[in-house]
């Protein structure tokens, strides 16, 4: 059984999310917070929704860019949940690891420092989510260090 283009659509733009007029890729990666922050998830169930939000959202990234006749729409913001996610893994869920890790994660996302601009050149719903991916763990990776040298 098949997703139609419409509901792949409306996976890689979080419904209306992806269509708020100003910033939708802030408030995808928004939307991401809250969810965690509200389910708290143990690490394997957060490992399981990073595979999923990665796995389920390349494939609905690639057909919502049909779908919406743009390559890397900027109302696909699948790419900034999964990115979040990732810059939470292992991490303490507190309010400052989620504020850090979403100042991080969006200042990545959004300055593309090198690889994350290369990866955004894949073609389809890899390129969508690669670039993303790329800035998660560049964030994830600032706040093991920070949390291992400066909160001990």
């Amino acid at each position: 059984m098949s997703l139609s283009d419409s509901a792949y659509k409306h996976i890689a733009t979080l419904g209306p999310v992806g269509f708020v007029p100003k910033a939708p890729g802030t408030w995808g990666t928004l939307a991401a917070l809250v969810v965690l922050a509200l389910l708290k998830p143990s690490t394997p169930i957060l490992i399981l929704m990073v595979v999923a939000t990665v796995v389920v959202g390349t494939v609905a990234a690639g057909r919502a860019e049909i779908a919406l006749g743009q390559t890397d729409s900027g109302h696909i913001i699948i790419d900034e949940v999964a990115g979040y996610f990732i810059s939470m893994l292992f991490l303490p869920q507190t309010v400052f690891y989620f504020a850090a890790s979403f100042v991080l994660f969006r200042i990545f996302d959004v300055l593309k420092p090198p690889p994350v601009r290369q990866l955004q050149e894949l073609h389809g719903g890899i390129g969508v989510m690669a670039d993303d991916v790329a800035a998660g763990v560049i964030a994830n990776l600032v706040l093991q260090i920070w949390r291992i040298l400066i909160a001990g």
